[in-house]
């Protein structure tokens, strides 16, 4: 087998790992802005790239007969999620008193679990092709990783840049982002 062979589809899977992982990074900036230790940052990364690696072995499993029916199920999820991150950061940045959700505990598991919906779907249809399952899966994990962590390392120095108001700015990116998930149906 030539390195072309091998190459091609490996290449295949990073452009998908990197449309994955953008979500994260996307969502990863709005939640940076709320000012996050380099701690929470690196535990974030990794619970997020543990769910880009757990949901395509999830729908892998399930098959290709439930893709329609958990599609969109994932997506009205996830927006409906995020739409109400979004609104909690803004209304909780009028408020002087601590935040409801965090990127901690359950909040870190609703957040790692809204942005790697869609690998779900991505998961059905991995099996059907036959793709090379364990690499998929790793540089999924790995991607979304490193995509969330450059987020919220971009969101913390907004923060320190717009001061007070980033919250609100973060919590518009996690809003507008989740409108956008529920229009894409």
């Amino acid at each position: 087998m030539g390195s072309a062979a091998i190459i091609g589809p490996l290449f295949a899977i990073l452009m998908m790992a990197l449309a994955l992982g953008m979500d994260a990074f996307s969502v990863g900036m709005g939640m940076g802005m709320i000012g996050l230790r380099l701690r929470q940052i690196a535990k974030i990364g990794l619970t997020i790239g543990f769910f880009h690696m757990l949901m395509p072995l999830l729908g892998i499993g399930i098959g290709h007969i439930l893709s329609d029916y958990f599609g969109t199920v994932a997506h009205v999820a996830g927006g409906t999620l995020l739409l109400l991150l979004g609104a909690q950061m803004i209304f909780s940045s009028f408020q002087t008193e601590e935040k409801i959700l965090r990127p901690v505990g359950l909040g870190l598991i609703l957040f790692a679990l809204s942005v790697s919906l869609d690998s779900f779907s991505v998961g059905l249809s991995l099996g059907i092709f036959g793709t090379r399952v364990v690499a998929a899966i790793l540089m999924f994990g790995l991607v979304s990783m490193c995509l969330t962590w450059a987020g919220l390392l971009l969101g913390r120095k907004v923060q320190r840049f717009f001061g007070s108001y980033s919250e609100i700015l973060g919590g518009c990116i996690l809003f507008a982002f989740g409108i956008k998930l529920l229009l894409q149906m």
